[in-house]
C-alpha cells in the first residue's frame, strides 16, 4: 500500500548521505551537490512563487495555480533519487526511497493533476506548504552534508520541524484525497470495468479508499520513528558541541 506521501516523513526518515568513496565518488559526489542545489532552487522557486501570489492576491484562494508547472517538474525530479539507490550512489533502501518519491508523484499528477475539481481546495495548499519548507530543508541539509559543511540550525530544522510539517503536510493529502473521491466515483476515473477483453476490472475510487486507510497503520509508525532519530541525532550533536 501507499505510504504517507508526506515529504517531511521523507526528510527525517530517510537519510541520504553519500558514502565516500575515492576516484570516482568525487564525480558522484559533485553530481550529487549539483542535482541538490538545483532541487533546493526548485523549491524555493515554489515558495517564492507562492508569497508573491498570495500577495498579489490578498489571499490564499486559487495559489496552487501560481506554482502547478515549477510543482509538477521539481516533485516529479525526485524520481531521480530512486536511481541514486539503483546505481548505489546513494546508500539508502530502493524500495522504501521508491514508496516515499512516488507518493508524492501519485499526489501530484493522479489526484490532483487528475481532479481538476480539487485544485482549489484548501487542503491542497496545506500539503504543498508542508512539502515545500519540508524540502527546502532536506535538500540543504542533503547539500552541505555532503560539502562537509552542516550549520546546525539546518540540522536542527531537519529533525524538528517534521513535528507539525509531517501531520500538516498528511492532514492535507488525506483531505485532498477524500475530497476527490465524489468526482472520482462520478467520472470513474481510471476505472476498469467488466467485461473487457482483459476479464479485468479496477475502481480508482475504492484504490483511493484504501490509500486513505494505510494512513492509520503507517503514519504513527512513521512519526513516532522521527521523533526518535531526532532524540538520537540532536543528542549526538549536542555532545560533539561540548567535545570541542
Amino acid at each position: 500500500m501507499v505510504a504517507p506521501a508526506s515529504g517531511a516523513a521523507r526528510s527525517a526518515h530517510n537519510d541520504v548521505v553519500p558514502k565516500k568513496r575515492k576516484g570516482p565518488g568525487a564525480l558522484a559526489t559533485a553530481y550529487l551537490v549539483i542535482y541538490n542545489v538545483v532541487m533546493t532552487a526548485g523549491w524555493l522557486v515554489i515558495a517564492v512563487g507562492l508569497v508573491r501570489a498570495y500577495l498579489a492576491k490578498g489571499s490564499h484562494h486559487g495559489l496552487y495555480y501560481s506554482i502547478e508547472k515549477p510543482l509538477k517538474f521539481f516533485q516529479t525530479g525526485a524520481l531521480l533519487e530512486i536511481l541514486h539507490c539503483a546505481v548505489g550512489i546513494v546508500p539508502s533502501s530502493v524500495v522504501l526511497t521508491g514508496f516515499q518519491v512516488m507518493s508524492r508523484v501519485f499526489l501530484t499528477w493522479a489526484v490532483t493533476h487528475s481532479v481538476k475539481e480539487v485544485q482549489n481546495e484548501d487542503s491542497v495548499l496545506l500539503f504543498v506548504v508542508a512539502w515545500t519548507v519540508t524540502e527546502i530543508i532536506r535538500y540543504s541539509f542533503y547539500t552541505f552534508s555532503l560539502l562537509n559543511h552542516l550549520p546546525y540550525l539546518i540540522k536542527w530544522a531537519r529533525y524538528t520541524l517534521f513535528i507539525v510539517l509531517y501531520p500538516m503536510g498528511v492532514a492535507g493529502e488525506l483531505l485532498t484525497i477524500h475530497a476527490a473521491l465524489p468526482y472520482v466515483q462520478k467520472t470513474g476515473l481510471y476505472s476498469v470495468k467488466l467485461p473487457n477483453k482483459l476479464n479485468f476490472s479496477f475502481d480508482y475510487y475504492t484504490f483511493l479508499t484504501l490509500v486513505m486507510i494505510s494512513y492509520i497503520p503507517i503514519f504513527p509508525q512513521l512519526y513516532f520513528h522521527m521523533l526518535r532519530q531526532r532524540k538520537k541525532v540532536l543528542a549526538s550533536g549536542e555532545e560533539h558541541k561540548k567535545s570541542h
